[in-house]
């Protein structure tokens, strides 16, 4: 009988094995590629995804973390106020966070662009920028946020280095340094209590007239915090530091530091082709567990939450990987 004859028989297990290895290698690579698919797929590797790496790796979970390489705060010469890593560069935490977290065997790293992502029955299909294509029973976007900068010229080549957004987390590095707040009134405001707090030379930069109520008046002035009403046309300055801010008027002035905020976008556009409700800040909205809108779609980092620092990102993230774990093994326990 030949070998066509036992597989019409029924015989296919028998058929089988009397394939030459050849076949069977090949017949073998036509399943689909479990290597493909994980517990938990990362969408971006900062500071964030990585503390999630980190919990879900010591979990035993298989994760993938897929990252873009572009951080929002690549600028930053350091980082500050984020306990044993202070004054430390932002790439060197990044880099000996990575180590880290790879010393777990079930966890990858790779260095892409997601893409797309769609969320199936059972399982999300991710895909990149070079054509890869993974799945997860889970996924986490710590993608960040993307600062859109004023048309100011050097405004954004002295951010986050002259120009800063937060007192905490650069304010010392400027302490008794000539300092401009450049806000509108009502932030402004909010900020002078923290900004004279670290120098006696507080100025407040607007670029048309300044609504201050007669009591803040009062209380600026009583602060000895100047203000001046013109528009800025350039931040002259020297590898991102400020010398001098000048004027639409042609006048000139010397500052140190300037405090100032951006409007942002998302980084990604992942959180809404998935359907992820957001606040009316901007932000992908999430619970205490950083669980969003979307059943098996979680979120941690600057993307969703208003804290905008390193300590603040690796403890959402921290939460976010056990709260995926959490919800995995309840899950499996229950099937």
């Amino acid at each position: 009988m030949n070998r066509r004859e036992i597989i019409k028989q029924g015989g296919l297990a028998f058929a089988m094995l009397s394939l030459p290895l050849q076949s069977l290698t090949k017949l073998k690579s036509n399943k689909v590629d479990e290597s493909n698919s994980y517990d938990v797929i990362i969408i971006g590797g900062s500071y964030s995804g990585l503390s999630s790496a980190l919990a879900l790796g010591r979990s035993l979970r298989k994760v993938l973390i897929i990252d873009s390489g572009v951080p929002c705060n690549r600028q930053a010469p350091h980082s500050h106020n984020f306990i044993t890593q202070d004054g430390i560069k932002p790439q060197d935490i990044t880099s000996i966070a990575v180590n880290q977290v790879l010393k777990y065997k079930t966890v990858k790293h790779i260095s892409d662009l997601v893409s797309n992502a769609q969320k199936g029955e059972h399982d999300f299909i991710i895909k990149t920028k070079t054509g890869k294509e993974f799945s997860s029973k889970k996924l986490i976007i710590a993608t960040g946020i993307k600062d859109i900068m004023p048309d100011i010229k050097g405004f954004s080549a002295c951010w986050g280095i002259s120009i800063i957004h937060c007192p905490y987390c650069h304010g010392y590095e400027f302490h008794h340094k000539k300092t401009g707040i450049m806000l509108n009134a009502e932030k402004a405001y909010h900020f002078s209590p923290l900004i004279r707090n670290l120098s006696e030379d507080v100025t407040i930069l607007s670029t048309e007239k300044a609504n201050f109520n007669s009591e803040e008046q009062e209380i600026l002035k009583k602060n000895k915090i100047k203000i001046i009403e013109k528009e800025i046309v350039e931040f002259q300055h020297i590898n991102g530091n400020i010398n001098q801010i000048m004027f639409k008027d042609g006048s000139k002035s010397n500052f140190d530091v300037v405090y100032s905020s951006v409007p942002f976008v998302q980084h990604s556009d992942i959180p809404s082709l998935l359907g992820c409700e957001m606040n009316n800040l901007g932000h992908i909205k999430v619970d205490n567990f950083q669980k969003t809108s979307v059943k098996g779609v979680f979120s941690c980092g600057d993307n969703s939450s208003t804290m905008r620092s390193i300590a603040s990102a690796v403890f959402t993230g921290g939460i976010c990987g056990s709260a995926v774990d959490k919800e995995l093994a309840e899950e499996e326990f229950m099937r």
